[in-house]
């Protein structure tokens, strides 16, 4: 069973919020404990039901949680007695994938599930085991699992056949700890992949070219501990953006990084709102209505496929049409026909979709299918006349800290229906 969010629409957003910690930068983060012996603190955590999971995921490996409060811990993988992601623990979650190449590097051998997440479309693994065999480690894929053993990694020159971001963050801790030189080409340039670099340099780890598309990693014999603040979350950045484009409202959002996400903000700007951009913060300012804004998704500094579904959101309720094109992934315009119980006018042909503004939407049930199409429900239901009810909520308690009180502090009027048992 799962929860349920009821919004009343037509509350105008004003007031102020703080950005939490990026998901996307802390999972992988959380990853480097395994690659050492001593105890690595991480700060800025956000509290989400994906953290929770990878914690829970790494405690059973055997790594210890020393400490914790608020948004900080510290992890301690002095002794990994099972290096085993099972499927139970991994079906929820894709970025469990990234326990493969720290567990490679660091024990010699890993048993890891073959990842699930959201059903947004086939994200394989195929990169991640390309590049480890490659630094020399042996790999069967059977049941379900990547078994992967080796004598120890060496550098070698990588080459992805696509941009990964996943892919490149597990080759990237796994090179940390190989012989010699490895060189990343065709490297995801995504700020989380920075973050995760600079927390790996912290800890002793010879890293450059991060934010690039070539990343050169110079192996060491060991890491040790460090401490790391996680990066502010881009993706609920943008979220609580487009919230407010689309209630007229205006919202200012502290400790957040408008640096990682200049083509959102463009985009912001060229639907009609007003942005004031300070180095950590962002003021918008909506106007009475949005204009329709086209976009196409690509790997980053492009604009963002996390954002895709917010941004269909926004249009829906924008002056004029608008064509969004998703080339990341191939199966992601679920929320569409969700909108569309909203009264969105919004047609669908392969990966593109055609947008028409409506004057407002109606509140109506819906159901969330995957994290960001959960987000696009609560923005199209923020701007729907009457109530709108959200199942399936657990999709969005993967990727939105403290959601409901972040938003009454805006003034939306919103709760909680716990499921029962």
């Amino acid at each position: 069973m799962s929860d349920t969010l009821i919004i009343e629409g037509g509350q105008r957003l004003q007031g102020e919020i703080a950005i939490s910690g990026a998901k996307n930068a802390a999972l992988p983060i959380l990853c480097t404990a395994l690659l050492t012996s001593e105890p690595v603190t991480f700060h800025n955590v956000p509290r989400l039901q994906d953290i929770e999971t990878l914690l829970a995921l790494l405690t059973q490996m055997g790594v210890r949680l020393v400490e914790r409060n608020s948004n900080s811990l510290t992890l301690c993988a002095d002794a990994i007695t099972n290096p085993v992601a099972p499927y139970e623990m991994v079906k929820t979650m894709r970025a469990a994938i990234l326990v493969l190449g720290p567990l490679t590097a660091r024990c010699r051998q890993a048993r890891v599930s073959l990842p699930g997440g959201c059903a947004i479309g086939a994200r394989p693994v195929d990169q991640h085991i390309k590049g480890l065999t490659a630094m020399g480690a042996a790999i069967e894929v059977d049941h379900g699992y990547i078994h992967v053993t080796t004598t120890g990694l060496r550098g070698t020159h990588l080459v992805t056949d696509m941009v990964t971001v996943t892919g490149t963050e597990n080759l990237m801790m796994a090179a940390a700890l190989a012989e010699g030189e490895t060189i990343i080409e065709n490297a995801a340039r995504e700020p989380e992949v920075v973050d995760l670099a600079e927390c790996l340099s912290a800890m002793g780890a010879q890293i450059q070219g991060a934010g690039t598309d070539i990343i050169r990693i110079q192996g060491v014999k060991r890491l040790h501990g460090a401490a790391h603040r996680i990066m502010p979350d881009r993706i609920e950045t943008g979220t609580y953006l487009c919230a407010a484009a689309v209630t007229r409202g205006r919202i200012r959002l502290t400790h957040t990084r408008p640096d990682t996400l200049k083509t959102v903000l463009e985009k912001l700007q060229e639907s009609g709102c007003q942005l004031h951009v300070e180095t950590d913060a962002i003021t918008l300012t909506a106007p009475e209505r949005p204009t329709a804004v086209s976009l196409q998704t690509a790997p980053y500094p492009a604009f963002p496929t996390d954002m895709q579904a917010q941004f269909m959101a926004l249009n829906t309720v924008a002056s004029g049409t608008a064509i969004i094109r998703e080339t990341i992934f191939e199966n992601r315009f679920m929320h569409a026909d969700e909108l569309k119980r909203l009264g969105a006018d919004i047609r669908t042909e392969g990966n593109t979709a055609i947008v028409s503004g409506v004057p407002a939407l109606q509140g109506a049930a819906v159901r969330a299918t995957d994290l960001r199409a959960s987000a696009s429900l609560v923005i199209g239901g923020l701007a729907a006349e009457g109530q709108t009810r959200i199942e399936q909520l657990h999709h969005l308690d993967r990727g939105y800290e403290r959601l409901e009180e972040k938003l009454t502090i805006l003034g939306a009027r919103l709760h909680r229906i716990r499921a029962e048992g």
